[in-house]
């Protein structure tokens, strides 16, 4: 049984930009604070593993191809031997990770890359990933689109626990899915804090909590909280002022990662955060009563819905380049790919009954 209490936890952490050794050692040295901290969850930013391409649409196509490269060698994979360190990392923690991570495919010939997120369990084994379905605006030109199946959620010792990337915490069907699914704990990773000035095509990085007045964030999250019912641990990245190795300044043209992570109860009320302007290990303790009550007032799962007035349809497909041939349309049932016409020149070859052929094809195909 789920227990009465825990403590959730963002890593409002900088990544070794673009270096995959430099992150692992720094994400293994969080999650070490984090059990040290009593987090029972630790949720890490939007591809916080290496770094978010903030360098989107401020380079050369040249300059671009060139660090599509190198952010594929530094992010990680499945199979990677990462996985296993940070899994060792977890388990001596003893607690759930949710990592954002640039993927690199797991596809035999591909080298997509996907805006993912990683499930560790408390023992340290990689329970599943999500992908996200829709990357935004000029990310379609840095990540793939996410299989459906990837829309999940995951049993925890502390509650069932799904999450989005970034503008996904805005799509209406897919917080609907999770909800669906028993959701109750939520992991929500986004790039950054910002000041949105009259629309979501002209933002700033965010300078102090004020940002609040406009960015989409904060009311998003309050409401995913209180909409849901669920307990929300909203992780945004961050970057200094000093500029990554190998970079130059005005490459980084999109650098919003100002923080501004928070952790909200499912009243929508803020617990801790937002953190604007600084790295740091974001924790709060909360109460499965402070669910409870809000449910008790408004159930999206039982007593408030009309699921006979609208529902929702689910599709758990793994997109794949390949499927297996379907019979011709003129095939004629039981005779597997063979369709009337050759069954009928058969029977005319050999003299014999078209039901005949029809019989031993079906027969061949048992």
């Amino acid at each position: 049984m789920p227990a009465e209490s825990f403590t959730l936890a963002a890593a409002q952490v900088e990544p070794v930009y673009h270096d995959k050794e430099g992150t692992l050692d720094k994400t293994c040295r969080y999650i070490e604070q984090a059990g040290r901290d009593g987090a029972d969850i630790v949720v890490f930013p939007e591809t916080y593993f290496p770094g978010y391409p903030y360098w989107r649409g401020s380079v050369s196509i040249s300059r671009w191809t060139d660090l599509m490269v190198d952010l594929q060698k530094n992010s990680l994979h499945v199979d990677d031997e990462a996985i296993e360190v940070l899994g060792e990392a977890v388990a001596e923690a003893d607690l759930t990770l949710v990592l954002g991570t640039n993927e690199i495919s797991d596809r035999q010939g591909s080298e997509t890359l996907y805006n993912s997120l990683f499930y560790f369990d408390s023992t340290g084994e990689l329970m599943g990933r999500h992908r996200k379905l829709m990357p935004t605006h000029e990310e379609r030109a840095i990540w793939g689109r996410g299989d459906p199946s990837s829309l999940a959620t995951y049993e925890t010792a502390v509650g069932r626990l799904g999450g989005l990337i970034c503008y996904e915490n805005h799509m209406t069907l897919s917080k609907a899915a999770l909800t669906a699914m028993g959701e109750e704990i939520h992991a929500a990773v986004w790039p950054g804090f910002w000041e949105q000035h009259g629309h979501p095509g002209d933002k700033t990085r965010a300078e102090t909590s004020e940002a609040v007045d406009t960015c989409d964030i904060y009311p998003a999250m309050r409401e995913y909280a209180f909409e849901t019912q669920s307990f929300v641990a909203a992780c945004s990245a961050y970057m200094s002022d000093a500029v990554p190795d190998g970079f130059s300044e005005d490459e980084l043209g999109f650098n919003v990662a100002a923080g501004g992570s928070m952790l909200i109860n499912p009243a929508g009320i803020v617990k801790a955060g937002p953190l604007v302007g600084e790295e740091g290990l974001l924790t709060a303790e909360f109460q499965d009563d402070e669910r409870r009550a809000t449910k008790a007032y408004f159930d999206a799962m039982g007593h408030y819905t009309r699921w006979d007035a609208v529902s929702l349809s689910i599709n758990d497909e793994t997109l794949a380049p390949s499927q297996p041939r379907e019979p011709s349309e003129n095939a004629v049932a039981g005779t597997g790919s063979l369709s009337a016409a050759q069954a009928q020149a058969v029977a005319d070859e050999y003299d014999v009954p078209v039901e005949a052929v029809e019989a031993v094809a079906d027969k061949l195909t048992d």
